[in-house]
């Protein structure tokens, strides 16, 4: 089960058919038998095959300019030394989300908003390799492949780790691959051993919640990409969440935030705090008598960060958080 924000604006594409069909050409141009010039680009003409939520796709064995369409692609790319030529945006301030390294995110193509990426801006850098999902991109998946191939993930979110080896393997980093993997489990294993270690976490129960513009409170259960930090660290869960629907979100209202309460709250906002009903609600009388508000065990944490960064980089980051936050005294 896959993650979204809430609803974004989405702008139309601002390139007409004739300029679009001329960067399509361009950059098929010496096309392989893969449907692309991934060959050239790539400098040896040799391919692998990777496999894809859209199939077997052959890709560039050593590929050297990449774009990638979505947040997770992007933390992957630089969880594994990868800089890429073109990169879609969020919402966020930066453009590319605050987390990220800005040195490794310097240089990078904005090629449109997330969910309507710009064909002739991407077309225009000549990669010869795209990453995205399926969930995101599917229907311009047909457009995409006759620029470059195209490595599709079924979904994003919760598999991340799973999407991580397919985004490894269509980059030719399964080495790199697997020391972030390691990496991330002794980082894990360290925030479990702060806190008291594996019997003092499970008891521990922890809930994260997300204050929405123009939607209900969330609170996320255990097939969501936050939830597999807390599970890494072997941190309990509040039976709530297991309600959850389709194991991702379970939807509040501020007149039933104490549903949410139980030892530790981490909280995040998206969006305007009023209209996203986190002033109203934080304000209330119901708020001010949970459990974890009076224990002083509710924690602010920064939405780019904890909910829509998703990947090893990402976590990295908030495994230390987690860390700073259940050791204080």
């Amino acid at each position: 089960m896959t993650r979204f924000r809430s609803p974004l604006h989405r702008r139309a594409l601002l390139t007409g058919s004739l300029a679009l069909t001329g960067a399509l050409a361009l950059s098929a141009c010496g096309s392989s038998d893969s449907g692309s010039g991934s060959g050239d680009a790539a400098g040896s003409g040799k391919t692998r095959t990777v496999k894809t939520a859209m199939g077997d796709v052959k890709v560039p064995a050593d590929p050297k300019r990449v774009v990638v369409l979505d947040t997770a692609e992007l933390d992957s790319a630089i969880s594994l030394g990868v800089q890429p030529v073109g990169s879609t945006h969020v919402e966020a301030e930066s453009g590319f989300l605050s987390y990220l390294p800005k040195d490794k995110v310097s240089g990078i193509k904005d090629v449109g908003e997330m969910l309507n990426p710009n064909m002739e801006a991407i077309a225009a850098l000549k990669p010869d390799l795209i990453l995205t999902s399926k969930i995101r991109h599917a229907a311009k998946y047909d457009q995409l492949k006759e620029i470059a191939p195209t490595v599709m993930t079924e979904t994003t979110g919760y598999p991340w780790k799973e999407n991580f080896q397919v985004h490894a393997d269509a980059l030719g980093k399964q080495d790199e691959a697997e020391k972030v993997v390691a990496d991330y489990k002794a980082h894990a294993k360290k925030v479990t051993t702060a806190i008291g270690g594996p019997a003092k976490a499970e008891q521990t129960k922890v809930n994260v919640i997300r204050f929405m513009e123009g939607a209900d409170i969330r609170l996320y259960g255990e097939q969501s990409y936050i939830a597999t930090l807390l599970k890494d660290v072997g941190l309990g869960r509040a039976p709530i969440s297991a309600k959850a629907k389709d194991g991702f979100s379970y939807d509040l209202s501020p007149e039933k935030i104490d549903l949410a309460d139980t030892d530790v709250i981490f909280r995040s906002t998206y969006g305007d705090p009023k209209k996203a009903k986190q002033t109203q609600t934080v304000g209330s009388a119901l708020w001010k008598n949970m459990k974890a508000v009076k224990s002083g065990n509710v924690h602010t944490v920064e939405d780019e960060l904890w909910i829509q960064g998703i990947g090893y980089t990402a976590a990295d980051k908030i495994l230390d958080e987690m860390q700073t936050y259940l050791t204080k005294k």
